[in-house]
């Protein structure tokens, strides 16, 4: 008798827990509703929109025609510009992104150590960040200016005869990593943040085990910021990939065209292609020659290449952490 009514029972709870679990479902959906919804409408869709149309003959007009592989054999085989547009990108992938995420470090570095008027060159560095890209390109390209910039004349001071910088195809993409660092101010006060949370007790024990300055660095400082660093990286490589404003304004002041988009096919990457980055070359082909499947296959591409690139970095990293070595 016990055990009906105890099987009974547990037969009449089941359908209780079962309610009160859906309830909460649908109450964890409705909340991230919002969140799914965003999700589904400017990624998910794009990317199958933009995966549908790189097989497509497609001017934004006309009905989209389905053509195969050809958009990708053309990429692969016969596009003049895209190898010289992804070598200029991979080029800001492997010397912007150290550079400027090392210099952040370092500063950040400089600032945590820092005792009198902490607060006020914390602010000086972080300025910069906060300049709009465009202004802050063209103040450089002024600055930078091989016949009035006040940079050449300073160097003139000293007997040094200044580069063209912009004007130059060896200088330019340079003149653009000086730039990143003076904007380094955003990543700079995210590492000073992670700096100033490493537990001064670590320091403290690594002193009594002998260990100099740079074993500090190495063994207390680096395993401490190292997702802090990882963050970093990442967001790096990713404006990189996607690098398009900052090239494409400095090729068109540098050029005397103030305006961007005019004279495509003699402004384009000035000085000769130097400056010629991938994303601005899917734009050019989407929206200056109406080739709206081939820029779709370029999306394709840009977006395999990133994932790939994005999964060996995190891999990459995974293998010095703690975790990854057991």
């Amino acid at each position: 008798m016990t055990a009906t009514i105890d099987r009974a029972g547990r037969v009449a709870a089941r359908p209780a827990r079962s309610g009160a679990r859906r309830r909460r479902s649908l109450v964890t959906l409705a909340l991230l509703a919002p969140a799914l919804l965003g999700l589904l409408i400017f990624f998910v869709y794009p990317l199958i929109a933009s995966l549908y149309y790189s097989f497509t003959r497609f001017d934004l007009v006309s009905p989209p025609q389905w053509i195969g592989l050809r958009n990708y054999e053309y990429l692969f085989t016969q596009d003049p510009n895209v190898w010289l547009a992804t070598l200029n990108t991979l080029w800001f992938v492997v010397i912007w992104v150290p550079v400027k995420t090392a210099f952040a470090l370092l500063i950040a570095g400089l600032l945590a150590r820092a005792r009198r008027a902490s607060g006020i060159w914390r602010t000086i560095f972080y300025l910069p960040a906060l300049v709009p890209p465009v202004a802050s390109v063209v103040a450089f390209v002024f600055l930078f200016n091989p016949g009035t910039g006040p940079v050449n004349q300073v160097l003139a001071w000293f007997g040094i005869k200044g580069p063209l910088w912009f004007n130059d195809p060896a200088w330019s993409k340079p003149s653009l990593v000086l730039l990143g660092i003076w904007v380094m101010g955003d990543i700079m006060i995210i590492f000073l943040a992670a700096l100033l949370d490493v537990p001064r007790e670590q320091y403290e024990a690594a002193s009594l085990d002998g260990a100099n300055g740079l074993q500090k660095v190495r063994y207390v400082t680096m395993p401490s910021i190292a997702p802090v660093l990882l963050f970093a990286v990442v967001t790096g490589v990713i404006a990189a990939i996607q690098y398009f404003t900052e090239a494409a304004v400095a090729s068109s002041v540098a050029s005397g065209k103030a305006v961007v988009g005019q004279g495509i096919s003699t402004n384009l990457g000035y000085p000769d292609g130097s400056l010629l980055t991938y994303t601005q070359w899917l734009y050019v082909r989407g929206f200056g020659t109406y080739q709206l499947g081939y820029a779709s296959a370029l999306a394709v591409l840009l977006f395999v290449v990133a994932a790939v690139i994005l999964v060996l970095l995190l891999r990459r990293f995974k293998a010095f952490t703690p975790e990854g070595a057991q």
